[in-house]
């Protein structure tokens, strides 16, 4: 208390409304950085592939053959998930958002896991519509491991070919499946309980994460 007697904040206490600012700041960037890397609208394409994983389980879709064909339908789906979200490391800005933005790689990390496990909850969501081969874990276990992938992809040729790493990962799951292969490294032709499949799959999600995190894919400002 003063010598006029009013109350003032500790010393190197900042005041209310500068919090309060600091907030509605930080509020609006990751709002922003969601709209730049189309957030919302990969979260309505999730939602659309979830449900035609649903439609797709609710009226037994299936295509002749053995485990490859059985298994084509849901990989699919789970591919085109992994690669909406990684897409959605693509920025618009280039050198410019990496010279100013000493908190993009926080709104990454934040915004890649937050849309991974949206993907995972909205197909775990469609799964409702009938059984699913391996259950949801091994929906979780191929879906991580995929994304995981395409933020490789990103990091390597820019956000906005991230969908090129689970699309090549699926091409090489069905011939993995027609030519019997036996390696963890293609994880989706794994049992549940294969640890050898499961450790590769975390360890792709975790490196792939981990890239795109601390330096983004090579964009460039849109000319």
């Amino acid at each position: 208390m003063t010598a006029a007697g009013i109350d003032r904040s500790p010393t190197g206490a900042a005041p209310a409304p500068a919090l309060v600012l600091t907030a509605i700041c930080a509020e609006r960037m990751a709002w922003l950085y969601l709209i730049s890397r189309r957030v919302p609208a990969a979260t309505g394409l999730l939602a659309a592939v979830s449900a035609v994983l649903w439609a797709g389980l609710h009226w037994h879709w299936r295509i002749a053959g053995g485990p490859a064909a059985q298994q084509f339908i849901p990989l699919t789906i789970e591919a085109a998930a992994a690669s909406i979200i990684a897409v959605t490391t693509y920025g618009p800005f280039g050198d410019t958002e990496r010279a100013a933005g000493r908190w993009l790689p926080c709104l990454r990390l934040c915004a890649v896991l937050a849309l991974t496990a949206a993907a995972f909850g909205v197909l775990a969501a469609g799964t409702t519509g009938g059984h699913l081969p391996g259950g949801t874990l091994v929906m979780l276990r191929d879906l991580g491991g995929m994304a995981g992938i395409g933020f490789l992809a990103a990091a390597a040729f820019g956000g906005a070919f991230g969908w090129t790493g689970p699309l090549v990962y699926l091409i090489i799951t069905e011939g993995a499946f027609a030519g019997s292969w036996a390696t963890p490294l293609v994880w989706a032709t794994r049992p549940l309980h294969d640890l050898g499949g499961t450790l590769c799959a975390a360890i792709a999600f975790a490196a792939g994460t981990a890239i795109i995190t601390v330096r983004g894919g090579p964009d460039h400002t849109a000319r």
